[in-house]
Parts: structure tokens; C-alpha cells; sequence
């Protein structure tokens, strides 16, 4: 239950990550920082960063079991 909770908290991370980084036109090297055209609006993401941010998310909530 606890890795369902950490989606959350890693994809909010993702996206504001990836907005903040990605914005000044940066790919953020190793974060591979990508911008998907959809209905004409422009959405930045980044799953390294997903990945990450769920971890460590999932990590903090399963010790506070």
C-alpha cells in the first residue's frame, strides 16, 4: 500500500522537477527531461526523476509503518 501512496509525492516531484529544470530550455543531462506536446499544451516530465522521487518516497512511508 505504501508504493501506491509514493506515486503521488514522485509524480508531483517529476513534474515540478522537470518544469523548473526544463523551462531555461535545459534536457537536465542524465534526467532526460522531455517536453510532450498535448491539445496545445506543453508538459515537461522526466521518468529517471519519476523513478527516483517514487523510491524514495516509498522508502520514507514504509519506515514510518
Amino acid at each position: 500500500m505504501s508504493f501506491f501512496k509514493a506515486l503521488i509525492p514522485g509524480a508531483l516531484l517529476a513534474w515540478i522537477g522537470a518544469t523548473v529544470i526544463g523551462s531555461g530550455g535545459s534536457h537536465g543531462g542524465a534526467l532526460n527531461i522531455e517536453t510532450i506536446q498535448m491539445h496545445g499544451h506543453a508538459i515537461t516530465w522526466s521518468w529517471p526523476l519519476f523513478l527516483a522521487g517514487t523510491g524514495l518516497a516509498w522508502i520514507i512511508l514504509w519506515s514510518m509503518d
